[in-house]
C-alpha cells in the first residue's frame, strides 16, 4: 500500500474513514441466464491497492468492471464504492478503456479531452477557468503529453493517445481507477509508460487500482493481489498465491502448469486469452500444451 501525498487527492478519499475500503462488494453474483460468470464474490479493495483481474475470455472481467461502474445490474449481491451503493456517472471513479485509436477528423485536441475528465459531467456549454486550465496543465505534464497538448487526438500514436486517456481519467482525481486492458494493442514500449503512469498516479494520490488484463507481466511488479476468474469460480490473492499449477489447474478442472522465469509468469495449457502469458508459450510447442 501506498501514502497519499498529493494535496489534490479526492475529498472523498480523504475524509473517508480510517480503514473503509474503497470498493465493497458483497456476495455479487452475475449470470446470464443458467450462465454463471461469477457467484457470492466477496471482494474490498482498500486505498492505493494495485488488484489485476485476469481470466479467460468471457469471464465477466469487463462485466465486473461495467457493474462497478453502476452500468451492468449484479444477478444479487451488492457494490459500494467508499461506503456508498455504486451510481452510474460517480465521480470518485476513474476508466481507462482499451486503446481504440480515434478516427480522422475528430477535432478535439488533447487538452480538450483532459478537460473532459474535470467538467464533462456538467449540463450546458463547459466553461474553462484559468483554475480548470492550470489543473489541466497539471495533468498534462503528469502523462507527459505537454508537448502536443494543443494537438488534435486523432493525429496522435497510439501510445499518445493512451497517455491523454489516462490523463482524462485521473484528472479528477478518483478514488478508484479502473482499467479495462490499457495496454492492449501497445508495444512494449508504451506498455510500460501507461502502467508506470497508472502507477505513479495511484502512489501519487492513494487511487484503487482495478486493472483488467490478458498479461500480468508489464505490471506484476506493481499487483498486490490478483482476482483470477474461471469457469464460474474465482481465486483471490498475491500473485504468488494465486497464479500456481495446482489452483489454476483445479479452476479451470484442466492440467496447467504455471512457470516463472526471468521474473515473468507464463501459464501453459489454459483456453485462449487466459490471462497470463509469455513469449515463452511459442517455444513449448513441442511439448503440447500451448
Amino acid at each position: 500500500m501506498t501514502e497519499r501525498a498529493d494535496p489534490a487527492a479526492s475529498a472523498v478519499l480523504e475524509t473517508s474513514k480510517a480503514g473503509t475500503p474503497v470498493l465493497s462488494l458483497r456476495s455479487a453474483t452475475l449470470a446470464y441466464g443458467d450462465r454463471v460468470l461469477w457467484k457470492n464474490l466477496n471482494l474490498d479493495v482498500k486505498p492505493g491497492e494495485f488488484l489485476a483481474v485476469l481470466g479467460s475470455n468471457g469471464t465477466g472481467k469487463t462485466s465486473l468492471l461495467r457493474a462497478i461502474l453502476g452500468q451492468q445490474q449484479l444477478s444479487s449481491g451488492s457494490i459500494e464504492l467508499l461506503g456508498e451503493p455504486v451510481r452510474r456517472g460517480h465521480r470518485d471513479i476513474g476508466y481507462i478503456p482499451q486503446q481504440r485509436l480515434i478516427e480522422q477528423g475528430t477535432p478535439l485536441r488533447a487538452r480538450d479531452l483532459v478537460t473532459l475528465g474535470i467538467n464533462g459531467h456538467r449540463w450546458g456549454l463547459p466553461v474553462t477557468g484559468r483554475k480548470t486550465r492550470q489543473q489541466v496543465d497539471r495533468v498534462l505534464a503528469s502523462v507527459g503529453a505537454t508537448s502536443y497538448a494543443n494537438v488534435p487526438v486523432a493525429t496522435l500514436s497510439g501510445g499518445e493517445q493512451q497517455r491523454i486517456r489516462v490523463g482524462q481519467a485521473i484528472a479528477s482525481n478518483p478514488a478508484l481507477l479502473l482499467c479495462d486492458e490499457p495496454l492492449s494493442s501497445l508495444d512494449l514500449n508504451h506498455q510500460r509508460v501507461v502502467s508506470d503512469l497508472i502507477d505513479e498516479r495511484r502512489r501519487a494520490i492513494g487511487s484503487a487500482v482495478v486493472f483488467v488484463t490478458h498479461d500480468i507481466n508489464p505490471v506484476l511488479d506493481k499487483v498486490d493481489r490478483v482476482l483470477y476468474l474461471a469457469g464460474g469460480r474465482f481465486r483471490i490473492g498475491t500473485p504468488d498465491e494465486v497464479l500456481r499449477s495446482e489452483v489454476l489447474s483445479y479452476m479451470y478442472n484442466t492440467p496447467i502448469e504455471v512457470i516463472r522465469t526471468r521474473g515473468r509468469v507464463a501459464v501453459l495449457g489454459a483456453p485462449e486469452g487466459y490471462g497470463v502469458h509469455d513469449h515463452l508459450e511459442h517455444h513449448i510447442d513441442d511439448r503440447g500444451q500451448r
